[in-house]
């Protein structure tokens, strides 16, 4: 399922190069997707990685080991890491590093609660999430990156951020950017919206200046 899904995906890819498009595979099939996608411009990004490349840490996985497979990206700080297995700021951030440390792209994820959105607090919950998440990384490594915003309340509930929404708390996640490495860098990170993406609003999101692409899940 796995192959069949990626060589689909494979044959509706633009050769341009102006699209970069990764599938971000479960662990068990990261071989199966690597090894199909491995003569096309589609990268690979695995779901999770721990912050240590080697020691007693059954059921994680390594970024050593993710690097040596051939992956591209790994995505971290996603809610439902954050949430059902009580992920820290810190914790991404140290996975951001070791992700960097073994030659690999971190494609990091922030956004906030409901409560916190309908509370006013989102840009500054947000904010906090991406300045932690970047702390001691290297102005070209955060130039390198993926940020991706991802409203919680608006991850498979079928609810979507409006335009604006999307729009604004991009832009928060650039201005922070900009705000800690400066402005040459937040216009070269990749900040993405995701949170119920679906071919139907896909063109009024990418409308936006500061959304730079999508992360996709069960559309």
């Amino acid at each position: 399922e796995a192959k069949a899904f990626v060589e689909a995906v494979v044959s509706k890819l633009p050769s341009n190069g102006l699209v970069d498009v990764a599938v971000a595979a479960p662990a068990v099939d990261l071989v199966t997707t690597i090894e199909a996608a491995k003569d096309s411009v589609l990268k690979i990004a695995a779901q999770n990685c721990y912050f240590e490349n080697s020691g007693a840490y059954t059921g994680e996985t390594s970024p050593k080991v993710l690097a040596e497979m051939g992956a591209d990206y790994v995505v971290i700080g996603h809610s439902e890491r954050r949430d059902y297995f009580h992920e820290t700021d810190e914790d991404i951030n140290k996975k951001a590093k070791a992700i960097f440390a073994n030659g690999l792209t971190p494609i990091i994820c922030c956004g906030e609660s409901l409560e916190t959105y309908e509370a006013g607090q989102a840009v500054a919950f947000v904010g906090a999430q991406v300045s932690a998440a970047l702390e001691g990384l290297s102005a070209e490594q955060v130039a390198s990156l993926v940020l991706a915003y991802e409203p919680i309340w608006a991850i498979g509930t079928g609810k979507s951020a409006t335009q604006e929404d999307a729009q604004s708390m991009c832009k928060a996640v650039r201005d922070v950017v900009a705000a800690d490495f400066g402005q040459e860098v937040a216009d070269k990170v990749r900040v993405q919206y995701g949170g119920s993406v679906k071919p139907e609003n896909i063109k009024e999101y990418m409308a936006c200046p500061d959304v730079d692409g999508a992360l996709v899940g069960g559309a």
